[in-house]
């Protein structure tokens, strides 16, 4: 049986991808994904059953297994080797087995984002030929951040966006929570967050909130899928929502109107106010109290109405509950103009700052997080034609949300400061699930590109090529994404 024509089209590329001689492995009813006893490995072996059945129509069994016991002929055997790095993986394929080894579930799960992308239609199933992959990520943390606020995403919607991004070895699924416009989780120390500002959006648009039990489901439904959830709750300015809601959060003691509209930088807590440090305790612990991950965002940026000094008593009452509650603290880059704890993670988004401070807080033991609006903020139009999006960073097409370099973005960083790397999609905009996967699609395949493989792997036409072929998957997942211009996008699949 021939190899196909067409070449494989991998994104990310792995580091060492090796295509092989024989006949393919083929997807039938005695196809069978084997799996360790524990509970991830469980998890993940009914996950990969369930993709390789929906794919193939057959229904595909899962196996649990000891370590020692031989895999068989037919078999997926997904095995973690503890030897290796947590999200290393190899993946062979040869004619009568599929074997996925990692260094941990999370890596299984990378693998397998692998063998669902070497799956070819055949004969009415799916098939994979012989390959070998070696692969390991050059960034721990691949993450998107995701505006709920300006307008209110769901549950069923973000199950959405984390299969997308499992299906490009994305990590960290960061979600916007609060904001002047809306607050998008119930808290259970704050009640009156959710019940009085969670129904407003842009533009007067139906809001929306997250119960406790929604999103605890979500951050599961997630984590099934190697994805961790790092909540933000933006303090001291995008504050609106939380002001409308309480009036002892302000100088007068009355509550501010509700605020629909998209301006940043005009609301703020205030340091002496009784009220305030409470708050902000027992909001960042209840929002740690529902996050099993180990990082809570703080926000930190666009305050644009206070003293250096008062900003900097806020972000440190803020870390302080944040730490208090068990959690390490990420903020938006201003924060790096204040004392911060070594092993603060500092978002870095706007270049057109002094970098310094950013520079300074690394030296100090913070660690840096890019997002530059230039290149990974996915709400910034393609073109001057785009119907959505914003263009206060410029127009982003998929090149250049692919050349980038995250190591040398900001000069004078030391050396292994940089964990990684996150896109960013604001919401003021958008108000479907296609509007936002329009934005993100191609786009986020670049910047997962660039958060996983190496810098000397990566080269724009071979991206363009490789990216070519995603467009039937995302079709055939009914997703609405952006032909660019910048790649022909009509290819032989093979």
């Amino acid at each position: 049986m021939p190899a196909p024509s067409t070449p494989l089209r991998l994104v990310p590329a792995p580091r060492l991808v090796e295509e092989r001689a024989g006949a393919p492995f083929v997807v039938t009813a005695s196809t069978t994904v084997t799996v360790g006893t524990s509970p991830a490995e469980v998890s993940l072996g009914v996950l990969a059953a369930e993709a390789l059945s929906r794919v193939s129509g057959t229904t595909v069994e899962v196996r649990y297994r000891d370590v020692a016991e031989p895999t068989q002929p037919g078999d997926v055997a997904l095995r973690v080797d503890g030897s290796m790095a947590a999200e290393a993986y190899r993946l062979d394929v040869v004619t009568d087995l599929v074997e996925v080894v990692a260094g941990s579930p999370d890596g299984l799960m990378c693998g397998l984002a692998t063998l669902h992308q070497v799956l070819r239609p055949h004969e009415g199933t799916f098939a994979a030929w012989p390959v070998h992959v070696d692969d390991e990520p050059v960034h721990a943390w691949r993450g998107l951040s995701v505006d709920v606020a300006r307008h209110f995403f769901g549950p069923d919607d973000l199950r959405v966006v984390v299969q997308l991004m499992s299906a490009y070895k994305m990590n960290v699924l960061h979600l916007h929570l609060s904001d002047d416009q809306g607050w998008r989780l119930d808290l259970p120390s704050r009640p009156e967050l959710a019940a009085r500002s969670g129904g407003t959006a842009v533009d007067g648009d139906p809001g929306g909130w997250f119960t406790t039990e929604e999103f605890s489901a979500l951050v599961a439904y997630a984590q099934a899928r190697g994805v961790r959830v790092v909540p933000e709750i933006d303090v001291p300015g995008h504050v609106n929502a939380a002001l409308h809601a309480y009036g002892e959060l302000t100088p007068s003691g009355e509550p501010t109107e509700a605020y629909t509209g998209i301006e940043v930088g005009f609301s703020r807590l205030h340091a002496d106010l009784p009220a305030t440090e409470p708050f902000l305790r027992d909001v960042f612990g209840d929002v740690a109290a529902v996050t099993p991950g180990e990082y809570v965002h703080i926000g930190g940026d666009e305050v644009l109405t206070m003293e250096r000094e008062e900003y900097a008593r806020l972000v440190a009452m803020a870390s302080d509950a944040v730490r208090a509650a068990g959690k390490q603290v990420v903020g938006w880059q201003e924060i790096a103009t204040t004392p911060l704890e070594p092993g603060t993670v500092v978002q870095y988004w706007d270049t057109r700052m002094d970098p310094a401070p950013l520079v300074a807080a690394a030296k100090a033991g913070a660690r840096l997080l890019m997002s530059p609006g230039s290149r990974a903020y996915l709400d910034m139009k393609y073109d001057a034609d785009t119907a959505l999006g914003l263009e206060w960073a410029g127009h982003i097409e998929l090149r250049d949300a692919y050349e980038w370099e995250p190591t040398t973005l900001v000069p004078g960083l030391p050396e292994g400061s940089v964990i990684g790397v996150e896109a960013t999609v604001w919401t003021e905009t958008l108000r479907s699930i296609d509007d936002l996967m329009t934005m993100l699609l191609p786009r986020l395949a670049a910047v997962a590109e660039v958060a996983w493989t190496p810098k000397e792997r990566r080269d724009w036409d071979d991206f363009a090529a490789r990216v070519a072929g995603h467009g039937p998957y995302w079709d055939a997942e009914g997703l609405a994404w952006y032909p660019s211009p910048q790649v022909d996008w009509h290819v032989d699949l093979g």
